[in-house]
Order: C-alpha cells, then sequence, then structure tokens
C-alpha cells in the first residue's frame, strides 16, 4: 500500500504546517472551506448539487475540467476535508501503474476488512494514456474507488469513453475580473497566509495590470504578486508601494493558453474561420493574432486560407484562390516574424469578399447522389467512339459539338438518365 507520509507538505497539508514550510503565495492561500472559494458559483454554491454532495459525503466519481488556476485541485482538497472515506491523491506526473496498483489493493482491503470507502485523486488525469486508464476502469465499475480526476484538456479527447461514461465531468471556467480581484484583496490583507505583514500599497492600474497577468488563473495571480511584493523594498514608513512602474521592471508578459494538439487548437482555427465566413475581418485578424502568439505553425494557417477561398468564396470572387495561394507560397518563402504579414493581408482581402458556396455544396450534393445510385452509365453521345465495334453500339452517336453553336453552348443532357433535371450548382445573385 502507497505510504501515505509520501504526500506530507503538500497541499492537504494544515495550514500551520504549509506557513511553517513557507510554502509559495498560491498555496498557502488555497481556500480550506467553501465560504473562502472565490468564483465558480454556478458549481459551488451553497444550493448546488455538486457542493452538497461533497459536504455530505456522498461524492461518486468525477472529473473536475478547466484552464490552470480555475479551482480543480481546491475541490479536491475540499473533497479531502469533507469525506470520511480514505482520501488518496496521486499524480499522473509522479506515479505509474505499480504505484496505482498498491492503492488499490489498500483500497480493497479497507472495504473488505472496514467497509470503508477510497476516494482516489488523480490530478493531470490526462496524462495518462488510453491503455493506463484501462486500468482504473474495473475498480471504479466495482466501487472499490470513487474517481476524482483533474485535467486542463478536454476530455472528450483525453479520457477514454468508459470511465467517462461513469464520472460526472464538472466544468470550471477562468475566473472573472471580479474573482481575480477579490483573490488579490485578500491576499494583501491575510496576515496570517497571505502578505497582510508587508504593509502594501497598490495602485488600481497596477491591480488592473496584475489581474490582466493572471488572465483568469489564481495561481498565476497569486505568483506573480508575490515575486513582485517580496522583491520591492519598503520605504521609509515601513510600506511598499506597487504601481505600474513596479509591474513593468518585473516584466511581467501573460502567456496565452494554447495547446496545438488539444481542443483550444480548435477553438481557435473555428472561431478563425467563422469570422471570416462572416465577413469579419476585425474578429478574423483577432483570432488570427491568438494563434500566431500561442505558438501556431503558419503554414497551418496558409492551408486554411487556401480551402477557404474556394469553400466559402468561391466563384463569388475567383480571384481570392489566387490571392490566398500566394499567402501560403509568401509564408513558406519568408517565414515568421515576417510571414505574419502576409497572413494579415490574405485575412482581411478574404473576410472582406463576397461569399459563394454554390460550387462546394454542389460538389457534396453530387457526391450523395454518386454514393447513393453507384455506377450509373455514362449516356452513350458523351461517350468516346475510339473503336468501330464502340461506332456500332452508338457510342458517340448524337453529341452535338458546343463550338459550332454561336453561343458556343449546347443544351444536351450532360447527366445520367436516373438523374435527368438535377441541379447542383446553384450560384448566388450578386
Amino acid at each position: 500500500m502507497a505510504d501515505p507520509r509520501q504526500y506530507e507538505g503538500n497541499l492537504f497539508s494544515s495550514p500551520g504546517e504549509r506557513k511553517a514550510k513557507q510554502v509559495p503565495l498560491a498555496e498557502r492561500m488555497r481556500p480550506q472551506s467553501f465560504s473562502d472559494f472565490v468564483g465558480q458559483e454556478e458549481i459551488v454554491a451553497p444550493d448546488r448539487p455538486l457542493r452538497r454532495a461533497i459536504e455530505t459525503d456522498h461524492l461518486s466519481s468525477v472529473i473536475f475540467w478547466g484552464p490552470p488556476g480555475s479551482g480543480k485541485t481546491t475541490l479536491a482538497h475540499l473533497v479531502a476535508r469533507h469525506t470520511k472515506a480514505e482520501f488518496v491523491p496521486f499524480s499522473a506526473v509522479t506515479g505509474g501503474i505499480p504505484e496505482l496498483r498498491d492503492i488499490i489493493r489498500g483500497a480493497e482491503q479497507r472495504r473488505a476488512l472496514h467497509g470503508r470507502r477510497t476516494i482516489l485523486f488523480v490530478d493531470e488525469i490526462h496524462r495518462f494514456n488510453k491503455a493506463q486508464q484501462d486500468a482504473f476502469l474495473p475498480h471504479v465499475e466495482r466501487g472499490t474507488i470513487v474517481l476524482v480526476g483533474a485535467t486542463t484538456e478536454n476530455p472528450s479527447f483525453e479520457v477514454i469513453a468508459p470511465l467517462l461514461s461513469r464520472s460526472l465531468v464538472v466544468v470550471l471556467k477562468p475566473l472573472s475580473d471580479d474573482a481575480m480581484s477579490r483573490i488579490l484583496e485578500r491576499a494583501l490583507a491575510d496576515k496570517e497566509q497571505g502578505l497582510g505583514t508587508l504593509r502594501i500599497d497598490m495602485t488600481p492600474e497596477a491591480k488592473r495590470r496584475l489581474i490582466g497577468f493572471g488572465n483568469g488563473d489564481a495561481r498565476a495571480l497569486l505568483t506573480a504578486l508575490e515575486f513582485v511584493a517580496t522583491q520591492t523594498p519598503a520605504g521609509r514608513d515601513g510600506r511598499r508601494l506597487l504601481d505600474e512602474r513596479v509591474l513593468e521592471a518585473a516584466v511581467l508578459k501573460k502567456s496565452l493558453r494554447y495547446d496545438k494538439s488539444a481542443e483550444e487548437h480548435y477553438n481557435l482555427i473555428s472561431a478563425f474561420i467563422k469570422s471570416l465566413r462572416d465577413s469579419d475581418p476585425d474578429g478574423a485578424l483577432y483570432w488570427l493574432a491568438r494563434m500566431l502568439e500561442g505558438g501556431e505553425d503558419p503554414k497551418f494557417i496558409a492551408r486554411r486560407l487556401v480551402i477557404f477561398a474556394s469553400e466559402d468564396i468561391g466563384n463569388a470572387n475567383p480571384l481570392a484562390l489566387v490571392v490566398a495561394t500566394a499567402v501560403f507560397q509568401a509564408v513558406e518563402f519568408v517565414g515568421l516574424p515576417e510571414a505574419q504579414i502576409n497572413l494579415a493581408q490574405g485575412t482581411a482581402y478574404l473576410a472582406s469578399c463576397p461569399k459563394d458556396n454554390a460550387s462546394y455544396v454542389g460538389l457534396l450534393e453530387a457526391l450523395r447522389d454518386a454514393r447513393e445510385f453507384g455506377n450509373l452509365g455514362v449516356p452513350l453521345h458523351l461517350r468516346n467512339a475510339v473503336t468501330s465495334l464502340m461506332r456500332d453500339l452508338g457510342y458517340g452517336q448524337g453529341y452535338r459539338y458546343a463550338h459550332e453553336d454561336p453561343m458556343a453552348k449546347d443544351e444536351q443532357t450532360h447527366l445520367p438518365e436516373r438523374l435527368s433535371g438535377r441541379r447542383y450548382y446553384r450560384p448566388k445573385t450578386l
């Protein structure tokens, strides 16, 4: 069985232990009760089912999904404080299947000998691959453990379906500016666990900038606050002034959340394409900037512009495909950072073009008919008679050469008889 001493000094230590060990401010300020929990009211308000389940010790398997610093681990901490079950923290970063087997054996013995449940908290559960996650499944099904998972990644992509179906997924959002402000004020005032003894004065502009730096992440906010506060010398009156000049000197730069292999990648490119489709160059340029700041491959963006030019603009402006292709070539030739200029030009141009997806819609309808009706024969007058036998069979008979018509167009049918009258291409009247 896993040695519980391995968890000493972690987030499940008492406030006094955390203070004595001089752990980071973000850890010291972690809420010890729901009354201290700031933000996520739609989840932790007194009348919400999740809070009632935790407070009454009736929690079933649950996965907390949300961005960093939104309260996932704090909720696990509150579960630990309220449950009468054995609470075992386990990290997917530092632990593995052998340690998990030890925990499961201990849970089975505890249940058989004492009838006591085991709650297993798995931090960063998405770091387990699908085969490793299978190890949890039978024990969750049998009730040997109640699984509490935490992840920053979309469980739909990162957690196996059988485990998802047996767990409640609780979605946490980035903390609002108001919640971040309350967390900041509490840290500045608290003399026991916070920075109250440093006697800090902070200007409103500095508060706004620090909250903006936190970007909905309470841990990032408190870590930055502690760094700036402890590096700022006290004045003659013993007080420390934190203003924009001090924050500027600390070189705080917001790090945008973006993972090219996970959900945010798809969210941002979706917002980008939909802004282009809705002819909103401002929205499209913003989402382009977000992707570039997040480190997206510029060639991926350029390829999407080429696709968009035909899919959504089409023959409403055939030059769009030429421009998009030129942008892709420029991105390959120039590279970052200058290629951002080419992407911006292409983005603004395509967003401003009229839109017509008739050719794409027509292709989809034709593909549907091709699949539904199978190998319909080519009409004889459209077939090429390359042998005398083919001519005898009627290949090419009745075909009218369009260039012999004054309008270079002939009204003869070009579809199989079964599809006579079908219209696939219906361009918009612009």
